[in-house]
């Protein structure tokens, strides 16, 4: 698919992902690929020739930024490395593209040189970016079948060792696992991850960390991490760690909070009957995702999982009062993230807002602030520079995030996806 001609976009709301106010009334210009002009739409002359394209009625906003994935072990109800294949991958970016994603980031758990093929390739629709394999102590990296796609390391040599040979790939992010999965494997220690992080910044690299404990996380800034893969779930954060981050602003959480869906929803949320989800999973996936909600009767388990979540909901909600850096991620394709990939980029927002996020918040962590964390600088916003990669939508999302789902159109470059051919593929 080539970039689209010349073209005005205009008559709809627009939303320009950085948190400032939307534009009523608005037009703005595609050339090549690229946003050139931004305006009311009585400001904005159309350059001769261009396409014009009627928004009225509708809203505009940029694609969303899922900086959080594991793509390819999952393939319909089978969750296996064998699935990863070129073929599962590109089809898995596809079902991003069609819920409105611009860019994943794989959170490493790639696999041979194929991660790296695939982000170096142009292609229409959803960027790949990868992170190739991340580091854990041996045989205590990110679930199985995934387990053995991380370095297994044990010395300070082996661990720098292990990062330059990573780097020659040119990573877009340096992963490390810093928990114990509640006792059941060894955690990374402490002097190995500052040998990861310390190589990693000699090679330009950021480091971001999964991790789970609240002490985890404030020795890992101490150490210089550059961001988390999760927010803290042990303990409601506390100041020490909020005047940590304030030293450090830049660095940023990916909270995946798609990840304890089961426990924020008390039964089926009313997402699982809507086209997002008819579209693109088969009839058996549906089944499985409205199973896993069961409101079956309490078990200490559920009551410990409930309360879980509730603490991680209001730490989010802690970080984005102290102004700190919240990005998009959701995990799909991992252990919790199940096989619904965009659908759980797009029910993230939902949970960011449930957390106590404005609209205008979420979409900002989804889009600006995800595409930031991943040095995206053409993505996540709607403005003069940026690539033409927007969703059209039938509803106002800052009268209720969940209009973000109510996608009319996908642009991909200012080509318009084909997302009838995609659900049609799907669906056959």
């Amino acid at each position: 698919m080539q970039s689209a001609p010349a073209a005005i976009f205009e008559g709809g709301r627009l939303i320009g992902g950085d948190g400032s106010a939307p534009i009523d009334d608005a037009a703005f210009i595609v050339e090549d690929g690229r946003i050139v002009r931004v305006g009311k739409r009585n400001a904005v002359q159309a350059p001769r020739g261009a396409t014009r394209v009627d928004l009225t009625g509708k809203t505009v906003m940029p694609a969303l930024v899922d900086a959080h994935v594991h793509p390819g072990y999952r393939r319909g109800l089978t969750f296996t490395s064998a699935n990863y294949t070129r073929d599962n991958l590109r089809d898995i970016l596809d079902r991003f593209t069609y819920a409105g994603v611009a860019a994943i980031l794989e959170a490493g758990t790639g696999r041979g040189d194929l991660p790296f093929q695939l982000q170096g390739e142009p292609r229409p629709g959803a960027r790949f970016l990868t992170a190739g394999r991340g580091f854990a102590m041996p045989e205590a990296g990110p679930g199985v079948p995934m387990r053995d796609s991380a370095y297994g390391v044990t010395t300070d040599a082996d661990a720098r060792a292990k990062v330059r040979e990573l780097a020659a790939h040119k990573p877009a992010l340096v992963k490390i696992w810093v928990d114990d999965r509640n006792g059941t494997v060894d955690k990374l220690r402490p002097d190995l991850y500052r040998a990861i992080i310390d190589e990693a910044h000699r090679h330009g690299l950021r480091v971001m960390a999964h991790i789970a404990r609240l002490d985890d996380a404030k020795d890992l800034l101490r150490a210089g991490v550059d961001g988390f893969a999760h927010a803290v779930r042990d303990r409601d954060i506390d100041d020490e760690l909020i005047a940590m981050l304030r030293d450090r602003p830049n660095v940023f959480f990916l909270v995946t909070l798609w990840g304890e869906r089961n426990a924020i929803y008390d039964g089926p949320p009313p997402w699982i009957d809507e086209p997002i989800v008819r579209d693109t999973l088969e009839s058996a996936q549906i089944r499985e995702l409205r199973d896993a909600f069961s409101s079956a009767a309490a078990s200490p388990a559920r009551v410990r999982a409930k309360e879980d979540a509730a603490r991680l909901l209001r730490n989010v909600a802690a970080l984005q009062r102290a102004g700190v850096k919240v990005g998009l991620g959701t995990d799909t394709g991992g252990v919790t993230g199940g096989g619904y990939f965009g659908i759980g980029s797009q029910v993230e927002l939902e949970l960011l807002v449930k957390a106590g996020l404005t609209p205008v918040d979420a979409i900002r962590a989804g889009t600006r602030t995800s595409a930031d964390v991943l040095r995206l600088d053409r993505l996540g916003r709607v403005a003069v520079g940026a690539d033409a990669d927007f969703i059209v939508l039938d509803a106002n999302p800052l009268d209720d995030i969940r209009n973000t789902r109510r996608i009319a159109r996908v642009y991909s470059k200012g080509a318009e996806i084909d997302r009838a051919a995609l659900k049609a593929r799907w669906t056959r």
